[in-house]
């Protein structure tokens, strides 16, 4: 039995899995609001609750691999959003769980493309693919998430960092004083104060104070009860909402241009996949056009960004299979 996790900021998923002769077979799935929980060993405890009331967790955990959003090391990790902190040695402990690995949610992710189908794909630019060049996985949903694929010796190695915490490089004029804004209020300014569900919510606030639209009372009162970023998202896509469709806007063109930084900066020809919570539910705006143009706008470098594969994760289980996959790997 393998235990497989997407540990996030605002919520987890987690998987039990069965080897058997044909490969690896699901048997138990939950997903779980993290603000209900205290810690995620009282979260793992409800899901082994659970999994024993559907009959599914008959056999002991063999091995388990969280993929977290946070930095690891030595075993352990403070989640980067929220005030949990998971260590590996203590949950196999207190569960009887073989193995405990803990691993960062976009390194799970990357590990994840290379098991993902062509349905599981939507391209934004075909490009043209380079074997064994570099690849870029990010994603935005509570934060930004990045990781690397780098080719060494006979397999892609992954290094995956904090990129979504670096200073965020504004690239239009609009962008700068957006920047300013933030800065005013809190600061350094990282790039998931803007690529992000709150960096939604920032540049919605941003555009709101500058007048750039009326508000609509309607939305004035979902942001006071729901999660802003789904709100903006859902009246700018379902409503037309003037406001929230032009923050929506210039997050995309934000989101476009980080990507395009991050793909520069290793010189991603292998491809670039925008994953994370958010990119699937707009991705009918990625489309339009505006994400494109923000990747490709890199001066002098434009013909490369123009070469250089870009699509969009439909999967929502990447950072899942990308657990199994390490799960079995000696």
């Amino acid at each position: 039995m393998i235990l497989v996790g997407d540990v996030g900021a605002t919520k987890t998923v987690l998987q039990l899995i069965e080897t058997v002769r044909s490969g690896l077979q699901p048997v138990f799935e939950r997903r779980y609001a993290d603000a209900d929980f205290a810690d995620f060993d009282a979260l793992l405890a409800r899901f082994v609750r659970d999994a024993a009331e559907q009959g599914s967790g008959t056999g002991p955990i063999t091995v388990a691999v969280l993929g977290l959003a946070a930095p690891v090391s030595a075993d352990r990790a403070t989640l980067t959003n929220r005030s949990w902190t998971i260590d590996a040695q203590a949950l196999a402990a207190a569960f009887g769980i073989g193995r405990v690995r803990l691993i960062n949610d976009f390194a799970a992710a990357a590990q994840g493309i290379v098991m993902l189908a062509d349905p599981d794909l939507l391209t934004i630019q075909r490009g043209e693919a380079i074997e064994r060049a570099p690849r870029l996985v990010l994603g935005a949903g509570t934060g930004l998430g990045i990781a690397y694929l780098i080719w060494q010796g006979e397999r892609y190695e992954i290094v995956a960092g904090e990129g979504g915490n670096a200073g965020f490089a504004p690239s239009s004029l609009l962008l700068a004083e957006l920047w300013r804004h933030l800065h005013q209020h809190s600061g350094h300014v990282r790039v998931e104060d803007v690529v992000s569900g709150a960096g939604l919510a920032n540049i919605y606030a941003f555009l709101r104070e500058r007048r750039a639209a009326p508000e609509s009372p309607q939305l004035a009162q979902a942001l006071e009860r729901a999660d802003n970023a789904a709100a903006i998202s859902a009246f700018a896509l379902e409503r037309g909402d003037r406001l929230a469709g032009l923050a929506l806007d210039l997050f995309i063109e934000a989101y476009g241009a980080a990507a395009g930084d991050h793909a520069l900066a290793v010189m991603a020809r292998g491809g670039v996949y925008v994953a994370g919570g958010i990119a699937p539910r707009i991705v009918e705006r990625l489309q339009r056009g505006d994400f494109l143009s923000a990747f490709q706008a890199k001066g002098r470098f434009r013909q490369v960004m123009e070469r250089i594969p870009l699509r969009v994760v439909m999967n929502e289980r990447l950072g899942l299979l990308g657990a199994a996959a390490i799960a079995l790997q000696r």
